[in-house]
This record gives structure tokens, C-alpha cells and sequence, in this order.
């Protein structure tokens, strides 16, 4: 079976909010890191996400530390939606 981690960086215009963290994160940039395994037994690769993790600064840092954590993929499309329909002022 192959595992493949794919990265990529999601923008919060808002301080937000995510399940699985108990803080409120500044606004930013955050690398998103997914990794997915190959279904095996097909004619076609196909892979399916088996983790998403997100970069964080670590809770009481300055942003100098960060931390990893597991968060749902549901849960971080919930927070963009949030972060996108919020008002700028």
C-alpha cells in the first residue's frame, strides 16, 4: 500500500476557529498536510485521505514554536466557509 502526504497552504483572512483545537488561532497563512493511501486492487490509482493535519502556532508561543495537530477535513472546510462569508470590518 502506498501513502502519499500531500501539502498545501490555506488562508484565513479572520481569526478562526477549528474543532479538535481549543484556542482561537490568528489570521494567516497555515500549511495543511494530508496523507492518503492507494485503494488497492484497481485498474486505476485512486487514493483515499486517511489524515489532515494542520500547522499551528503552539499554544503560548509567539508563533516562534508551532505544533501539528489532526483535524477533520469537514471541520477545516468549515472554518474556510466561516472565514470567507465573515465581514471585513
Amino acid at each position: 500500500m502506498t501513502v502519499r502526504s500531500r501539502r498545501e497552504v490555506v488562508t484565513f483572512k479572520h481569526p478562526f476557529r477549528i474543532r479538535g483545537i481549543d484556542r482561537l488561532l490568528p489570521a494567516g497563512e497555515y500549511d495543511v498536510i494530508t496523507d492518503e493511501e492507494t485503494i488497492e486492487g484497481l485498474s486505476f490509482e485512486v487514493f483515499r485521505r486517511i489524515a489532515t493535519m494542520i500547522i499551528v502556532p503552539a499554544k503560548g508561543s509567539r508563533g516562534l514554536v508551532t505544533e501539528m495537530v489532526s483535524i477533520g477535513s469537514v471541520d477545516l472546510a468549515d472554518a474556510q466557509r466561516i472565514d470567507a462569508s465573515a465581514s471585513d470590518v
